[in-house]
């Protein structure tokens, strides 16, 4: 669909001039702003797979997310749209978002590096592009309802929990933490630009629930990774790993490489997705987190471990200093979010990082860490 043939369907019948109508069903597309990219992708597949009409909104700035695209269209050659496009344009998101019956928001700028070398940039996708969104849903006389993808960047770098650090690991000391997790009443303590974007967005996302009726949710992320992702040192450190393994290159490790991630597979991942829209009446206005948990966590360390029995090789490490704002230790208790919908995980973590093993291995689009490097040089 062009630009302007998407703007003139987005002057149709669902606007309402003062935007304060109620909240009602829409039959329209499902929207899926970055549905090009590593989670978006995955979520339209499903979507698609089951019938659903689909619409994504995306630039298509990311390398892979064009691969990613071209799947999706071999595979689904009717149901599927794609409107090229920023969700910095206000316009586009307007059309975008008209008729829909449901958006999916996973548009962003995922890098704290880049946010700290671009903050501006970094603001602009990340808030404006989310008031975009959810201006356009306002105005609308027919709303759908909104999940949004934040992360758990906004609880910061868990300065107040104590940790204890093994010989490949390191553990809160907190026996109940723990076990459990950081769940939804830890403090909100942004660090990093990216950290202020994503949770300006999140708080942006939950105030307009409360403040104009819309129906949204809010999933705040851990660490999500399998195929289609193509990732960098500072984005989707799993699938960083074994691109670099693969490549046969060095891999910086920042730290002691004891620190600790829960690890959650994009098909559980999508499945949560799926759950959290089935239940949206329960859960709209409230945030989540979303993650493997403790039983679904690597430390860094581990990870190599794991990369090297796929690899059959030893790698080549090189220890450097932490960084500003690192987190030694964040797994997510989902329990509240188990608790409302029922979804839990169910791929361990030697089983889905062997499967994006696999998948890395026989893609031919897979770039190398030299490759990766070489773009950062360049951006």
């Amino acid at each position: 669909m062009t630009f302007p043939e998407a703007l003139s369907r987005g002057r149709g019948d669902g606007e309402d001039a003062d935007g304060e109508g109620g909240a009602r069903p829409v039959a329209g597309p499902v929207l899926v702003t970055g549905g090009a990219g590593f989670i978006g992708a995955n979520v339209a597949d499903r979507l698609l797979c089951d019938g659903e009409t689909v619409r994504i909104l995306d630039n298509l700035s990311r390398r892979g997310v064009k691969d990613n695209l071209r799947w999706l269209q071999k595979r689904h050659p009717s149901g599927l749209e794609h409107l090229e496009g920023d969700i910095r344009d206000a316009a586009i998101v307007a059309a975008a978002v008209a008729d829909c019956s449901f958006v999916f928001h996973f548009a962003a700028q995922v890098a704290v590096t880049t946010s700290l070398q671009q903050p501006m940039e970094d603001h602009s996708i990340n808030v404006t592009g989310t008031l975009n969104i959810l201006e356009a849903m306002r105005r609308l006389r027919r709303r759908p309802s909104l999940l949004f993808a934040s992360t758990n960047k906004v609880y910061g770098a868990l300065t107040a929990i104590g940790v204890k650090r093994g010989k490949r690991r390191c553990a809160p000391e907190d026996e109940d933490v723990r076990r459990s997790g950081i769940d939804e009443r830890h403090p909100l303590a942004f660090i990093s630009p990216y950290g202020c974007s994503k949770g300006a967005a999140d708080q942006y996302v939950l105030d307009y629930c409360r403040s104009f009726g819309l129906s949204a949710t809010v999933l705040r992320m851990s660490c999500i990774y399998g195929p289609h992702q193509q990732a960098t040192s500072d984005q989707g450190w799993v699938a960083h790993f074994l691109q670099t393994a693969l490549a046969g290159d060095r891999l910086t490790i920042y730290g002691d490489g004891r620190q600790v991630r829960d690890i959650l597979f994009i098909d559980d991942f999508v499945d949560a997705l799926l759950a959290a829209r089935s239940h949206e009446r329960r859960l709209s206005g409230r945030a989540f987190n979303i993650g493997g948990g403790p039983a679904n966590s690597l430390s860094l360390l581990e990870m190599i471990d794991m990369t090297e029995k796929l690899d059959g090789r030893f790698m080549n490490i090189h220890f450097s200093d932490p960084r500003r704002g690192d987190q030694p230790w964040f797994c997510a208790d989902h329990g509240q979010f188990t608790e409302t919908t029922g979804w839990r995980p169910r791929t361990m973590p030697e089983e889905g990082v062997a499967k994006l093993w696999a998948w890395l291995r026989d893609s031919p689009g897979t770039p190398t860490v030299r490759d990766l490097r070489h773009e950062e040089s360049q951006a």
